[in-house]
């Protein structure tokens, strides 16, 4: 085997790929700070001394209005490409398309709405 130029590049980018992705850990190891502290270890509550636990329960309308909100978020990212889509459309059915689409969501909100899940409780229980 005859080691050329192209052998040698390839080598070296191997090299500097490896040093590139360990350097930056081994660098943090010898450059990091040794401090032992029981602070270190708990709770990060935004430089705030933590107070409680940090497994609280929430009641179960946060996660509907996550949820809700995610669905409905969604639903609207598919309305941009019909946007930039509608003016070269040919005749009118993508506007009815998006009128059936547009018509279905709005039926769900009524449906949400009858449902009592917009409704949010007076009191929270967060034990």
């Amino acid at each position: 085997m005859v080691f050329s130029w192209l052998h040698l590049a390839v080598i070296l980018f191997m090299v500097g790929g490896l040093a590139f992705g360990a350097g930056p850990l081994m660098a943090s190891t010898l450059l990091s700070h040794k401090i032992k502290d029981e602070l270190l270890y708990t709770t990060y509550e935004c430089g705030m001394v933590p107070h409680g636990n940090a497994w609280g329960k929430f009641g179960i309308n946060y996660y509907f209005y996550a949820l809700i909100f995610l669905a409905f978020d969604v639903d609207v990212l598919y309305l941009f490409p019909i946007a930039v889509f509608y003016p070269e459309a040919p005749g009118i059915v993508p506007f009815i398309d998006v009128l059936i689409f547009v018509g279905v969501l709005g039926a769900a909100v009524i449906y949400f709405l009858k449902k009592g899940v917009f409704t949010w409780p007076k009191k929270i229980n967060i034990q």
